[in-house]
């Protein structure tokens, strides 16, 4: 290949990593608008129940019926199940349920801060090593996203219930992504793992679902579908296959694209569900963003 073809490839392929990194950016922190959006119509596990079916069922039919990959076998269907329960079940039960009591913004901030988490149980439970910066991190964005949620506190777009629902989904969340990670797959196709996982947790959901369903909570209009479609396809299918791709490319690169996430959460909020910028808002998210970046840079050093 000479060095034109070259220069055209590498040109190429940093303009898919920006495009794709950019639909990350707005996809990802969308869930919380979606999420709230549905709320209004519907109750949190009926949500959850709808999402997770119709994007479970359609990665296994892209996986299996269209790109013929095989089947998990043995250990690996117990090493989905386990990850469907933390990563699916409870971090995303979890979350819907906290969405009824805090704002879209706030979501999507906690969000961007599931890196810092990560590190640092990986630090505590599996002896990692570690600096002085995780733990500056950690403090810099639960102080940004207290500080953020000061207004929305006062004028009841979040309680003090909802942020500690929302503080113990990342952290399960954060639990889940170690398990993924530590666990062998044996080449099994990553669309298949999303695929079982997704409908797993779904499933493991159904009896809290059933024992909770009161019929005349639930709107089934074009508000609901909309809000199912929407955090089924864009956000648990797009959004997560864009992630893993950039991933492939270059990890350290690709979690930079998190900083954008609080920014466009905020904007998609507050032009979708009237969420209010003040200073607050804008300070807590740098705080969050600083300390995003003391983690991720702390990783490049790594």
């Amino acid at each position: 290949m000479d060095s034109g073809n070259t220069t055209n490839y590498k040109g190429s392929s940093e303009v898919k990593l920006l495009a794709a990194g950019l639909l990350f950016s707005v996809l990802w922190p969308s869930a919380a608008v979606a999420t709230k959006i549905g709320l209004q119509v519907a109750q949190p596990f009926v949500i959850c129940i709808a999402r997770f079916f119709v994007a479970g069922v359609l990665m296994l039919v892209i996986t299996h019926g269209v790109l013929r990959n095989r089947l998990p076998q043995k250990e690996e269907w117990k090493q989905i199940a386990m990850y469907g329960l933390l990563n699916i079940s409870l971090y995303l039960g979890l979350y819907v349920l906290a969405m009824q009591y805090i704002s879209p913004g706030l979501g999507s901030l906690a969000i961007a801060a599931n890196p810092v988490f990560i590190s640092l149980m990986s630090a505590i439970f599996f002896k990692q090593r570690t600096g002085a910066g995780i733990f500056i991190s950690l403090v810099l964005c639960i102080v940004g996203i207290l500080i953020a949620a000061t207004p929305l506190l006062q004028k009841s777009f979040a309680t003090p219930g909802g942020l500690l629902i929302l503080l113990l989904s990342m952290l399960i969340y954060s639990g889940g992504t170690i398990y993924f990670s530590r666990k062998s797959w044996h080449g099994l196709h990553i669309l298949t793992i999303n695929g079982w996982q997704t409908l797993l947790g779904g499933i493991f959901l159904l009896p809290v679902a059933a024992l909770t369903f009161h019929p005349a909570q639930n709107t089934w209009n074009m508000k609901f579908i909309g809000s199912v479609l929407w955090l089924a396809i864009p956000v648990s299918i797009v959004a997560v296959q864009v992630w893993l791709y950039m991933l492939r490319d270059n990890a350290v690169k690709a979690s930079f694209w998190l900083f954008l996430c609080p920014l466009a959460g905020f904007l998609i909020a507050h032009f979708t569900t009237h969420e209010p910028l003040t200073l607050y808002t804008l300070v807590g998210m740098l705080l969050v963003l600083f300390g995003l970046y003391i983690s991720q840079k702390r990783k490049k050093l790594n």
